[in-house]
């Protein structure tokens, strides 16, 4: 007998997604739960008309929302999918052979074969790219402050999947600055918190040490211009979060002209 599994699904705004992410786990699924945070764009019609279930509630961070989202999975074992990403064929075979018997291990990571704006990467820091989704819903918890934080099983017995998601990351880089911006400015405001300095030497040359490793030790170049493009956006990312680090430090804060003439004002009828 094969254990039922819960596919979960976070999302928000993702009309362009969410049909094709749950059709490419249906076959796998015994229940379908979409857990949405105020999507406006059409995306629950979508779902509701899958015949999905569907919770609903505010996000924070990642590693919340997905705490508060699991122990609402109606089966013990839980493959959680972002709405950009696939489950191929071979995936299906391999997760329903794994659940038939005893599973040997109590979560899995599973590689994931990234595109960008439609391109296939096979190299830089996207080639070794991994996400530990398919686990037992009463062992798993996201810990840690960062946006992306990795469930952690308390067992600590935990395997590797041989197949691979397809992801598709970007289609443009609204969608790329939009994350970019998220990431970034949590990323400072957490470092701020635990009382983090920035640090010069960092801002300037983790950059370039970034784009290196990406674009050369890595073997970037060989993804043509999209690697080029993802190796220059890694270098951008590690000076943005040294970048916005310093601002909260040292930025000072725009004066308000408007404020100024409300409290002269105030003070001439006070007079």
């Amino acid at each position: 007998m094969t254990l039922p599994l819960t596919v979960l699904i976070p999302c928000k705004d993702e009309r362009m997604n969410i049909r094709p992410c749950i059709e490419s786990a249906r076959e796998l699924a015994g229940e379908i739960l979409v857990a949405d945070s105020g999507s406006t764009d059409g995306t629950l019609e979508i779902v509701r008309s899958l015949g999905c279930r569907t919770i609903e509630r505010e996000y924070r961070t990642s590693g919340d929302f997905k705490n508060w989202a699991i122990p609402q999975s109606t089966h013990e074992w839980i493959l959680l999918i972002d709405a950009d990403e696939r489950v191929t064929p071979a995936m299906t075979a391999e997760i329903r052979a794994i659940l038939s018997g005893q599973p040997k291990h109590d979560g899995y990571w599973i590689y994931r074969d990234n595109h960008f704006m439609g391109q296939p990467v096979r190299h830089g820091d996207w080639k070794n790219d991994k996400v530990l989704r398919l686990f037992r819903r009463d062992l798993a918890r996201y810990e840690g402050p960062s946006d992306h934080g990795e469930v952690l099983i308390s067992s600590g017995n935990v395997g590797t999947l041989k197949s691979r998601f397809l992801h598709y990351t970007y289609w443009n880089y609204d969608q790329l600055f939009r994350k970019f911006h998220r990431y970034t400015t949590l990323q400072a405001e957490q470092w701020y918190a635990q009382g983090k300095r920035p640090s010069y030497a960092k801002m300037f040359f983790n950059p370039f040490l970034r784009f290196l490793r990406s674009y050369v030790l890595q073997l970037g170049f060989l993804d043509g211009s999209a690697g080029l493009q993802i190796s220059l956006m890694a270098g951008f990312y590690s000076f943005t979060k040294q970048a916005r680090l310093w601002a909260l430090h040292h930025a000072a804060p725009q004066p308000d002209p408007e404020a100024a003439v409300g409290n002269a004002s105030s003070a001439r009828r006070a007079a």
